[in-house]
C-alpha cells in the first residue's frame, strides 16, 4: 500500500477532479479505481493506489438530494400528467415507481461518488488518521 503522499513512483498524486470522481465513480485519489462495489457500496480500498476508502462516508446526502430533487420533479410531472390528460389512476401507479427508481440511482451514485471526493480533499488527514 502506498502513503498517501504519493504515488508508486514517489511523486505526489495529481489532483483529480470532482466532476471525474462523481461522474465516472473513480477513486478520489488516484482517479484510475473504481469507488463502488456493487450499486450504491463504495470499496473498502482502491484496488489501484490503495487508499482507504471505510473511513470516507457520504451519510445521508445523496438521498436528501435524491428526495428534494426527485420530489420536486416528479410530483410537478405527475400533476402535469394529472391534469394535461387525466388519465385512470392505475396509470400513475404503474408509470412513477418505474420512473423514479431508476432516476433515484442516477441521482445517488454521483451525489455519494461526489461527496466521498470532496470529504476526501478537504478533510484529507483527518481521514486518514481514523479521527
Amino acid at each position: 500500500m502506498v502513503a498517501d503522499g504519493g504515488s508508486a513512483s514517489g511523486g505526489p498524486w495529481p489532483p483529480v477532479s470532482i466532476w471525474r470522481v462523481a461522474l465516472a465513480g473513480r477513486c478520489p485519489r488516484c482517479g484510475r479505481g473504481p469507488l463502488f462495489d456493487g450499486l450504491l457500496s463504495v470499496r473498502p480500498s482502491c484496488p489501484v493506489c490503495g487508499l482507504d476508502l471505510k473511513a470516507h462516508d457520504a451519510g445521508d446526502g445523496p438521498a436528501v438530494l435524491a428526495i428534494f430533487l426527485l420530489g420536486a420533479l416528479l410530483v410537478g410531472g405527475a400533476m402535469w400528467l394529472e391534469f394535461t390528460r387525466e388519465p385512470p389512476l392505475w396509470v400513475h401507479a404503474v408509470l412513477w415507481p418505474v420512473v423514479s427508481l431508476p432516476l433515484a440511482i442516477a441521482v445517488m451514485r454521483p451525489a455519494k461518488a461526489a461527496l466521498v471526493g470532496l470529504q476526501y480533499r478537504h478533510r484529507r488527514d483527518e481521514m486518514q488518521s481514523g479521527r
